[in-house]
């Protein structure tokens, strides 16, 4: 019966560092996302911007 436990036990503590590894890449894809939306920004302005001198 104490194995049981102490199996459940490494089962929870490695569902737990799965969990922080999810959580880790989720914020590598958030800030990967962000700095794309950036560059979308600036993309788009520079667009703008080209179009812009062509009408002139």
């Amino acid at each position: 019966m104490q194995a049981d436990a102490f199996t459940m036990q490494a089962d929870a503590f490695t569902m737990q560092a799965d969990a922080l590894t999810m959580q880790a890449d989720a914020l590598t894809i958030r800030a990967d996302a962000l700095a794309l939306s950036g560059i979308t920004k600036f993309n788009s302005l520079r667009i703008n911007e080209m179009l812009y001198l062509v009408k002139k």
